[in-house]
Order: C-alpha cells, then structure tokens, then sequence
C-alpha cells in the first residue's frame, strides 16, 4: 500500500470531519454513559496518542476483544488514526481460538474487558509480538490471571488530546477476520478508501442521495438528529458497518454491551427514542418479536426502520414482522465480508416476494467451471462475485486468496462463496452457502432452502440443515429443529411440511430434536456444531 499526496477516503478522516461539524451532538449512549462527539474525538485520540508511545503505527494492528461500548468505537479510531487497523474479535473464542486469531493478525496490542482477560492470561506468552494490553474494567469482578495489563482509563487521562497524526491515506487498511462458522477465521483486507464505498454506505446510510464525491460533502451530508441501534455485536462486520454509516452521518449510536436481551432493547427504544435498529436474521429478529407479543408491544412510535443483514430472513418471520409493526419499514440487506454491501430489499406491507431475492449493484452470477455470467432464466446455479471496489487480499493467505479474487477482461473479481440463480428480469436468488452444500445421490441441496421452509412451520422456533454421512446416498439431509416451547412436533409432520414446498431430495431424511440450535454471538449458525450433532 503507498500513500498518496493528500488525505482521500480516509475512515479516520471522515470520522475527524464529522466529529467537527456536530461536536456537541450526542455520540453515543451506552448505559448511564453518554459521550458527544466532541467527548468520543478526544477519548480516541487521547487513545491513539497512547498507543503512538508504545509505538503502534502504519498497518500495525490492534485487537479488541470486548463486548459492545465506548472502548470499542475509541479502540477502533484510534488505530486508524494512526494508519493501523483494527482487529475484530469474538469474545467467545476460547483459549485455542483466541491463540489463533491473534497470531494470525499479527496484533501488537490488545483492548479488553476484565471479563476476558484470564483467556488473555493464558495465551499471552505464545504471543511474542503483542507488546501491550490495555484492560478496560467492568462489572464483572473477574480474576485477570495474574495479565500484566495497564488501566484503560488511566492511559487517556495521562494521554494528549491533540491531532498531531499527519496525512493520511485512501490505502490504508480496513482489516475484517470472517466468523469461522464453517473453519477458523480469515482476515480480510480492505484499501480504507474501498471499505468506505463497499462497505460502510459512501456517505448515504439512507441509500437515497448516492455516494459523496468528496471527504468535504460528508459534511453537508450530516442527517438531522436521529438515533440508531444496532442489535450485532461490533466485532461482527454487520455492527461495525452500521456504527459507522450513522456516526459519519451525525446520529446518536446505542450499544447494548453483552449477549442480547430483547426486553432490554425495546426498553432502550422506548427510553431513547431511537429511529432505526439493525438485526441479523432470523435469529435476532425472531427473540425481538417474542418479547414483543410478551409484553403486550411497547412504545416504538420514533421507530421507523428495521434493518436485516448478514444471516438469512424467511419470508414467513418478515410477514410476522410486517403484522407486528405495521407501518415500520424492513430492509432485508445481503453482502458478505469479501463484497461488502451488495443489495437491499425494504418491505412496507404485505408478503412482498421471497427474502432470499435482490437486486444486485456491481455483482452477477459466474459459472462455477467456465466463470462466464449464467444466462437470465436459465436456471444454471453459479457463484455470486463482484467487481469495481472489493479487497486487497486475505491477509496471510496466498491460497485463498488466489482461490476468490480474479482477473478478468482487465477487472479484478471476488466470489462470495454463495450460490445463486439469475431470474428472468435480472435478480438474483440466493441459495446459500457453497461450501455447506449437501451432496445427496448427486443432488446438491443448499441447507438454508430448507431451512427456511421449515422455519414457516408454526412449532419450529430454529433450524439449522446440514449433511451426514450415509452409505447409501454419500450424504443424508439431516434437520437440527429446536421446537417453539411447549410444542411437540413429530418428525413425519416436518417432512410432511416439506414435500409441499421442496423436492423430494430436499427433503430432510432425518429430523432431530435439540434443546437449542447454537449460533455465534451475532446470530450466525454454528454449522460445525450441526455437523459434529447430525454425524454422532
């Protein structure tokens, strides 16, 4: 990566412009805490100027292993202020992930709560290129493990507020590790500039105004006062993406820290007054909507938008969303950490079509042997890739970079890894994840098809599909169902359900019954889990 000139599409810089142009405007909320922009500009740079004296600079990456709050929107900045990148980390690896993930990045340091920290502790010493631990302290009373860690707090107060950084750069790294649902991890690596338009809304988070032309028109873009929530923790891209699509737009962020509490949010929409949310899928979407019909409703007359990405929405939860909250639009979003965002569909009423369908910007449906774009209505499933701004590579990985990103006719590519189909008029229907698809009798069945027409059953609550092995068939459709409580379904209604809606090879030839479907913090599914559970 080399510098340019002067200052372009630079995540620090937009942050800085934005933070100029509103300072006195709340930032974010978290709890009792609540920082202006002026107050979250100058914690990050007291933050970043800390981190220049334990000499963390260009491409130096730093790790953030907390839940939802200032400290991570402060760790975030403060790296690329000084031209680094942050990296993302699930807080619920354990020990063995932990140890991969922060080699794998290369981190020099890492921020983290005190209720991680003895993960920490027993690590440290296999990471001899982490040379500093910041611990941000919470409620939880946890044994640090004996870490040798320095007080988060006590190094911005003893930190300088001012900007005296440089010039920055459009090349400069964005870093995004994947969620691993079906492997360990993957970083992957953005030019900042790239990750601006592709990923975090190019200025216009509404997608009605088109992207900015320059760093000075985010300015003039600032939105009136609005409040925004996301459900996603920000170590998954959908949280960080949206944080900071409205933090350069002016609004007001609130952050749930911990595992999701559905009573808690709506509480939260009702006390803070907020405009929009942001879920993943069905898994998020669905708890919101019991604690809904719970409690009887709640205040949600400043709600107006409800955003869906990074986990499949069935059709049958979105027309329950649509009959719940009549009125509040839902935009089902797809996009993936090697694309960023792709496509969008909002729903104001009605059943509206299927969920798995968009209209895609800037992507097609390629071939899987020739790489050609598949024909409209022809019914050949391919692989969705995109060109014009994608990543520089999977960081540290030669093969799997040479294996997704492509030249032809002159462009670079990226696959997604999803599979799709092209309709007559030009959308695409997804069907799912390459990778997790079942080979069945020399069928290919793509899990999350099935999925979601068992998820339209009223006793199913979660599901997730996957294969197992079978002498007969090489591999057999297997259903994981977590049953709605105090419903009994038996195996044969399920499989009935199904014939109505799928081939009879898509049909799953076996059904088990499991307390709870585990998914990652974010909502995504645990397809390891399914596997190990549908082969035992």
């Amino acid at each position: 990566m080399t510098a340019s000139a002067s200052p372009t599409f630079n995540l620090a810089d937009l942050w800085e412009a934005a933070a100029d142009a509103v300072p006195d405007r709340t930032a974010l909320v978290v709890g009792d805490r609540r920082l202006t922009y002026r107050q979250l500009e100058d914690r990050a740079t007291r933050l970043a100027n800390w981190m220049a004296g334990q000499g963390v600079g260009p491409r130096d990456h730093v790790a953030l292993l907390l839940w939802n709050g200032t400290e991570y929107v402060e760790g975030f900045l403060a790296a690329h202020k000084l031209r680094g990148a942050a990296v993302n980390v699930n807080y619920r690896y354990v020990e063995e992930e932990l140890r991969y993930l922060l080699d794998d990045s290369d981190a020099v340091g890492v921020v983290v709560h005190r209720r991680f920290a003895s993960r920490l502790a027993a690590i440290r010493a296999d990471l001899p290129r982490l040379k500093w631990v910041l611990l941000v302290d919470d409620d939880s009373g946890a044994d640090v493990g004996g870490l040798e860690a320095v007080s988060y707090e006590e190094a911005l107060a003893a930190s300088s507020p001012e900007r005296s950084f440089g010039l920055r750069s459009g090349d400069d790294p964005y870093l995004l590790y994947t969620g691993g649902t079906t492997g360990m991890p993957k970083g992957v690596l953005w030019r900042s500039e790239d990750a601006f338009f592709a990923c975090i809304g190019g200025g216009d988070p509404t997608r009605m105004h088109g992207e900015v032309s320059s760093p000075e028109e985010l300015k003039e873009r600032i939105l009136d006062p609005g409040v925004f929530l996301p459900v996603a923790p920000l170590m998954h891209a959908a949280g960080n993406w949206t944080v900071l699509m409205w933090l350069y737009a002016g609004w007001t962020l609130v952050l749930l820290p911990g595992p999701l509490d559905p009573k808690a949010l709506w509480q939260a929409v009702e006390r803070e007054r907020v405009s929009s949310i942001a879920v993943v899928g069905d898994a998020v979407l669905r708890p919101l909507l019991d604690a809904w019909d719970e409690a009887g409703g709640y205040d949600r007359s400043s709600l107006f938008l409800v955003g869906s990405g990074g986990a499949p929405l069935s059709s049958s939860l979105r027309e329950r969303f649509l009959r719940t909250l009549p009125g509040v639009i839902l935009a089902d979003g797809y996009g993936s950490s090697e694309t960023g965002i792709q496509a969008a569909t909002r729903f104001n009423d009605g059943p509206g079509g299927s969920g798995s369908r968009f209209t895609p910007s800037d992507a097609v449906v390629l071939d899987e042997e020739t790489l050609e774009p598949v024909a409209p209505g022809s019914g050949v499933v391919g692989r969705v890739a995109r060109s014009g701004r994608i990543p520089v590579e999977y960081f540290k990985d030669e093969a799997k970079t040479k294996a997704t990103f492509f030249e032809r006719d002159g462009r670079r590519w990226s696959l997604t890894g999803d599979s799709a189909t092209v309709e007559e008029d030009g959308s695409i229907t997804l069907l799912g994840r390459g990778s997790l698809c079942i080979n069945t009798g020399g069928e290919k069945v793509y899990p999350e098809e099935v999925e979601g027409v068992l998820r339209a059953h009223p006793d199913v609550y979660d599901v997730l599909v996957v294969g197992a092995p079978d002498e007969r068939w090489g591999s057999r459709v297997v259903a994981l169902v977590q049953p709605v409580a105090g419903r009994s379904p038996a195996a044969e209604d399920l499989t009935s359900h199904c014939r109505g809606s799928l081939a009879g090879f898509k049909v799953p030839k076996e059904v088990r019954f499991v307390e709870e479907v585990v998914r990652s913090p974010t909502g995504k599914p645990d397809y390891r889990w399914a596997a190990a559970t549908a082969a035992s």
